[in-house]
């Protein structure tokens, strides 16, 4: 089994089979990998936008999980999959993330390009895992506002995404802070990397000291005691969250930005987003940012469809070894099949 896990983040290179097509290419300068189903068809495809996780400073496409999950979801939908990488942090900090993601996905909205691909501008959607998870509902949310973007999303898919940077105290953070897999010290080491490699920045997010109080107006669109449903709130009390230095704010205005936190958007926002499917994790730090932005969405009138899995952790369809994983990663093609 260890072995098994391992080999999941070993890269393999772009291998057809007798189903698939696969090849890296690059869209306007980003590199992808792109999945085409072999069998010849008379109807336009469907196709899945994929971007992959890794706190925003690991993974690739080429992971062996990531190849054979982008396979299996081109293969059973048959759909085309564009499975897109992006630079990393340290090296890279927000917005290069997101600017690469939009970056690519904008130019495979292109009509021309989606002709040259066979794809059905009616039915695309944008899907990812954690980071990814974040990436994918922030560019969602940026399509909304481009005018040079005349196709939209059909569905959005966000596998236990990271979505707030703002409330480092909410329940599935207190209840998860040293679960293995993802344990909080490591989620704020991504955050704060996301954004500066300046150590200050994380001792204040570990803190939760690191909003600004001008910025306290934003905290109603994290507040947990009010987005959770009653369950998950199992005897917490929320604290207000105390107030930053201004200074760490306009050093590194991202940590404001929406970009890097879609459960920012303001509801008139969100009322344009496609269906959505989100899946959230017992066992995850991340556990409560998709449970809000669930109720956010739906408040908002987008349609929803919630997966919760009991008794999982963060990154369990990496493990597809296990019941559990395959489960989860069945469920997800299933629903893209049914909605995409």
């Amino acid at each position: 089994m260890k072995s098994t896990f391992f080999s999941s983040f070993q890269c393999f290179p772009p291998t057809s089979d007798e189903n698939i097509t696969v090849r890296d290419t690059t869209f306007n300068d980003i590199p992808v990998r792109i999945y085409v189903p072999q069998q010849k068809t008379k109807s336009l495809r469907r196709a899945l936008f994929y971007i992959h996780g890794g706190g925003w400073s690991l993974g690739s496409n080429d992971y062996y999980f990531y190849d054979l999950l982008s396979r299996r979801t081109a293969d059973r939908l048959d759909a085309v999959v564009i499975s897109t990488n992006y630079r990393l942090a340290p090296k890279y900090h927000f917005p290069v993330q997101f600017e690469d993601v939009y970056t690519a996905l904008k130019w495979f909205l292109d009509p021309q390009v989606l002709e040259s691909y066979g794809v059905d501008p009616g039915r695309i959607g944008v899907s990812g895992d954690s980071a990814g998870g974040n990436l994918a509902a922030a560019v969602a949310q940026q399509l909304l506002e481009d005018p040079d973007v005349k196709i939209k999303l059909k569905v959005q898919s966000l596998i236990y995404p990271a979505l707030q940077n703002f409330d480092f105290d909410l329940p599935s953070y207190q209840e998860n802070a040293h679960y293995p897999v993802l344990s909080k010290s490591v989620m704020v080491t991504f955050w704060s990397e996301y954004f500066t490699t300046d150590r200050s920045l994380k001792k204040a997010m570990l803190s939760n000291q690191h909003i600004p109080l001008e910025s306290s107006h934003l905290f109603k669109f994290v507040n947990w005691s009010s987005l959770l449903p009653e369950k998950f709130k199992k005897g917490h009390v929320y604290k207000t969250p105390t107030h930053g230095s201004s200074e760490l704010a306009k050093k590194y205005p991202g940590i404001l930005d929406v970009k890097a936190s879609p459960l920012l958007a303001d509801d008139s926002k969100l009322r344009g987003l496609p269906l959505t499917y989100v899946i959230t994790c017992q066992y995850d730090v991340l556990r409560d940012d998709g449970l809000m932005y669930v109720t956010r969405l739906q408040n908002s009138g987008v349609r929803v469809i919630h997966n919760h899995l009991e008794g999982a952790f963060h990154g369990t369809l990496y493990f597809l070894f296990t019941k559990v994983g395959y489960r989860a990663a069945d469920q997800y093609i299933n629903w893209l099949h049914e909605n995409l």
